[in-house]
């Protein structure tokens, strides 16, 4: 395994989204800001009307602030994108278009996701149906979880306008998959497996197979063992000291999380279902960079075949990194 630097210097970066040219839009969560990270290292401030508008909505606190990030589409130059963040009275999604480092008007797309100081989830992704994905938390009210009105504690599935989207189990609603206490990773294989990674409170963290309607049972139940009472149990858990899962990739030799308090990148090797049993086709986990580089917040796989991991040691743990967050560049061998 090699591991370099991309860039260092950051404040709390959190979400990462890759452009077709190599380069990554990186959000400051604490900072409203959002920057463009190029291969070799170069960081660009991201200005214009959008970035703004960012600075005047955003209320960062706690765990909330300018989080996920997500590309929607990219033709001629420009980019259409999205961002998830967390506002005075809501958690919502804005879209605009990026044109080089200028970001346009936001439109928002998607509002009222409960917030808090915590369990905000915010990562955005778009899946191989081309839809958008969002993952929100319970913003420290459990039931929201297990309550269908509600977009807390859910994976949400909407058009990049921020409609339901066609084939949602309920095709008046955004909501893909419930009972979630806080999902902060989201990637696919390409059998078309969707995983996500799930903090949980105080004993199990979870890699859970996402299925449309799924219902993964928190607060009744926190990592396996539901499956009797009709929720889907986790593929995967680890002892919340170990993990902390937040960012999550999915390559097409292994599924990769980052954790935050766990301080490593854990790695599940991908293998075929065994008679479509999603735990089937997961090897042993792995345990790589642990306790290397502080805390993870973030992973993705670049253009270039290597993984990006973002550090989070500079939002008041008091880590002697404090200052430096960085982009990391992994390659697995």
């Amino acid at each position: 395994m090699e591991v370099d630097d991309v860039t260092t210097g950051l404040d709390v970066p959190w979400g990462l989204a890759f452009l077709a040219d190599g380069s990554a839009l990186v959000t400051l969560r604490d900072e409203a800001r959002v920057v463009l990270v190029a291969p070799d290292g170069g960081v660009r401030e991201v200005t214009g009307p959008g970035a703004d508008a960012l600075a005047d909505v955003v209320a960062p606190g706690g765990e909330g602030g300018l989080l996920g990030v997500a590309v929607l589409a990219e033709d001629a130059g420009t980019a259409d994108v999205a961002l998830y963040a967390t506002t005075p009275d809501d958690n919502r999604v804005l879209r605009g278009t990026l044109d080089g480092t200028t970001l346009g008007a936001l439109t928002p797309v998607l509002t009222g996701i409960p917030r808090a100081g915590n369990h905000d989830g915010g990562r955005l992704a778009v899946g191989p149906d081309g839809y958008l994905y969002v993952t929100t938390g319970d913003a420290g009210q459990p039931g929201r979880a297990q309550d269908p009105s509600s977009l807390g504690g859910k994976i949400l599935r909407v058009t990049p306008d921020g409609a339901p989207a066609p084939g949602n189990p309920d095709p008046a609603s955004p909501v893909w998959s419930l009972g979630h206490r806080n999902v902060q990773g989201i990637g696919w294989s390409s059998d078309g497996r969707m995983f996500a990674a799930e903090f949980g409170q105080n004993t199990w963290d979870e890699l859970n197979v996402v299925e449309p309607g799924g219902n993964y049972g928190w607060p009744v139940v926190e990592g396996a063992g539901g499956a009797d009472q009709g929720f889907v149990d986790p593929v995967a858990t680890w002892p919340t000291r170990d993990a902390s899962p937040s960012g999550l990739a999915v390559t097409d030799e292994g599924v990769y999380l980052a954790g935050l308090r766990g301080e490593r990148l854990w790695r599940l090797p991908l293998l075929p279902p065994v008679d479509g049993d999603a735990r089937a086709g997961l090897g042993t986990p792995q345990a790589l960079l642990a306790g290397e580089h502080g805390r993870l917040r973030a992973v993705a796989p670049a253009p270039d075949g290597s993984l990006w991991v973002l550090t989070n040691n500079t939002d008041g743990r008091g880590d002697p990194r404090d200052g430096d967050d960085r982009v990391l560049r992994v390659v697995v061998r």
